[in-house]
């Protein structure tokens, strides 16, 4: 806790308190198995993937076990930066470096953004800001980089983010804002860039091919061929998903006709273990060169309700999992795919949308020996966390959310400096907490014992 008092220290105000890591691989495993064991049921090669890829890193870990990060949200002391508003922003709820990336939004613009609203709930803006800050930290540390230098990507990403909403305040500027290749440098220009250079021709070969005039998926290990009843069970859903899209951005009804349909394995971590499909649909035309590939991803209830329940009414997302995400990205993003919808696959809730060939994921390991080119990096991540929380305010459904979220934050940080300590003192000692549990994994797994 020396890091801490130290911050302490150059806080105006008292900053919160944060527990020391404790090793605790009883409590580890419990939860691990816990968490994991239902979906094994149902999908046990896909946990056992997850193991192998949290096994890999602590960031791996971290990723993959947003439900440990939120029970211990549940029971730490809060920030000292909060007050009855920026206790209800819309959160992304798993922020992290690879819940970034390019894309092209339905304006035609390759920007850099969030990709993943998975989790999204309401809560506490700082949990966003600390989740956030630990992967800083994790991915810092496998890199190479010194206490130092996390301590100052840390401040980038803060200041960056307090500087973004101030520059918000009293403008619907969140609205109409975003990053394009333009607006950034270094390795978040390289990922807007390598948007730029996607087709739809390019990505449609790399996972089907065109045999008498019609397109199917080709099969390997990542994209295994359904059962004919879990085949029927996806057409049988089409109609709803369809009916979850708004009037004015649904296509007519040839468009969503499917052509194929197969399971989509070993994708993501914390999300293996849930079904995933991807559905090829007919597109604009007849023709096999427009054909659109839907993602289907089954949905749990958000993390962060365990550390807030009831925090988003389940009646606002017609207590339907795959709503929420839906409404989730329409809150947090401007120019949504207009894909995105919601169904449900034989009784469970599903998110759709658009598997986008003008999408590039964010790897962080590219940021490795170069200090200057990682702060490049958070600072545009800030912004961008910056303009979802501004967005996804009264902005977007004042019953929700009743406030400006950029006008009460930057009002609630009454002490840049002092914030920034205790993000700095809760994420150094957060992280030191998910290496001991990545530990606590290792030796279970090295031990035998289950885990899910």
């Amino acid at each position: 806790m020396r890091r801490f008092l130290a911050a302490l220290s150059l806080c105006l105000f008292a900053a919160a308190p944060v527990s020391a890591a404790t090793s605790r691989p009883n409590w580890v495993e419990s939860e691990l198995y816990g968490f994991n064991h239902p979906l094994a049921q149902a999908q046990p090669a896909e946990i056992a993937t997850k193991m192998d890829k949290m096994a890999v890193s602590p960031f791996a870990f971290y990723r993959g076990t947003a439900h440990l990060f939120y029970r211990d949200m549940a029971s730490l002391p809060p920030s000292a930066y909060l007050n009855t508003a920026t206790r209800r922003v819309w959160i992304d709820g798993d922020l992290h470096l690879q819940n970034y990336g390019g894309v092209r939004d339905s304006a035609g613009n390759d920007v850099f953004d969030i990709s993943d609203f998975d989790e999204s709930y309401i809560g506490p803006y700082v949990w966003d800001v600390r989740r956030m800050a630990v992967s800083l930290v994790l991915a810092a540390r496998e890199l190479g980089f010194s206490q130092n230098d996390q301590n100052s990507l840390i401040d980038q990403f803060v200041d960056s983010y307090l500087n973004k909403l101030g520059d918000f305040k009293g403008t619907d500027d969140e609205k109409s804002y975003r990053l394009k290749a333009g607006d950034l440098s270094n390795v978040a220009k390289d990922v807007v860039q390598k948007v730029g250079k996607k087709n739809r021709p390019d990505f449609l070969a790399k996972y089907s091919a065109v045999s008498g005039g019609v397109r199917r998926f080709t099969t390997d290990s990542t994209l295994v061929t359904l059962p004919a009843a879990s085949a029927s069970a996806i057409n049988a859903a089409m109609p709803a998903y369809i009916a979850s899209i708004a009037s004015g951005k649904r296509q007519p009804a040839a468009f969503y006709t499917v052509k194929d349909a197969r399971q989509r394995m070993g994708s993501g971590v914390g999300s293996l273990g849930r079904a995933r499909y991807w559905v090829l649909i007919e597109g604009a035309s007849a023709s096999a060169d427009d054909d659109v590939i839907l993602e289907m991803k089954e949905m749990g209830s958000s993390a962060v309700a365990l550390a807030n329940p009831g925090g988003l009414p389940a009646t606002a997302y017609g207590n339907h999992e795959g709503a929420r995400v839906a409404m989730s990205n329409k809150a947090g993003l401007t120019n949504t795919d207009p894909l995105i919808g919601s169904t449900s696959i034989s009784g469970k809730p599903y998110f759709v949308k658009e598997k986008s060939p003008f999408q590039q994921d964010f790897d962080y390991t590219a940021l490795k020996g170069n200090l200057g080119n990682f702060k490049d990096t958070v600072a545009a991540m800030g912004k961008i966390l910056a303009k979802t929380h501004a967005l996804a305010d009264q902005d977007y459904d004042s019953s929700l959310i009743p406030f400006s979220q950029d006008k009460q934050i930057t009002d609630v940080v009454v002490s840049a400096s002092g914030f920034k300590a205790e993000t700095r003192a809760f994420a150094a000692d957060y992280a030191d907490q998910v290496q001991l549990d990545h530990a606590a994994l290792l030796a279970a797994r090295a031990a035998g014992h289950p885990l899910y």
